[in-house]
């Protein structure tokens, strides 16, 4: 009789890159205006191409009561060879752990914004729906990241009118030029289009 073998798994761990440390302002520093909040987005989506760890986009959640910075996030899904690691998928996780709840609405006394340099696709606007998150604020948009030639999945035509239904409010276009900008230079520069059939471990 042979024995029976176990089943052995990779650990599932997800990290910021350590540069990010340096890209954030002092811990307590109040953000003043959504152009501010989006442009910290729009520089994490930057540099995360420049360091090579992921692909160009980036997130931050805010306290909407006082402009301070909870939680950034970058997408890592070359990094981690995950397809879910994106920026606003690490931003939300980041945020939970950070606050030690799983629903960003929870808390009477304020509530909680999400900056993302795009539009998200179809995956993420789940995970924003069950999240909490009150407000979502983008910079480039839908068809700036179809352009060159991202999956952003099927999204329904009145997705925004559904997110208010459930008390998310949305604001697009914040600093779009520049946010599109970087998805411009990623793919000007040779940057991996990571879609379903890409493959990451190359």
């Amino acid at each position: 009789m042979t024995s029976r073998q176990s089943w052995t798994f990779p650990e599932l761990k997800m990290s910021l890159p350590q540069w990010i440390s340096n890209a954030l302002p002092e811990r307590g520093h109040q953000f003043d205006s959504d152009e501010s909040k989006m442009m910290l987005a729009i520089t994490l989506s930057k540099l995360n191409c420049e360091y090579g760890t992921g692909g160009p986009f980036g997130a931050a959640i805010f306290n909407a009561k006082t402009g301070t910075l909870v939680a950034p996030g970058v997408n890592l899904v070359q990094s981690l060879g995950i397809s879910g690691a994106h920026a606003e998928m690490v931003s939300i996780a980041l945020a939970q752990k950070t606050l030690g709840f799983l629903d960003l609405g929870s808390d009477p006394n304020t509530s909680y914004e999400l900056f993302s340099s795009t539009e998200p696709c179809a995956m993420c606007m789940g995970c924003i729906t069950w999240s909490g998150i009150t407000r979502l604020v983008c910079g480039a948009n839908d068809a700036d990241a179809r352009a060159i030639g991202f999956d952003e999945g099927v999204k329904a035509l009145n997705w925004i009118e559904q997110y208010k239904q459930r008390g998310i409010s949305v604001d697009l276009g914040i600093c779009q030029e520049k946010a599109a900008s970087v998805l411009s230079k990623y793919k000007e520069h040779g940057g991996l289009i990571y879609n379903g059939r890409a493959s990451i471990f190359n």
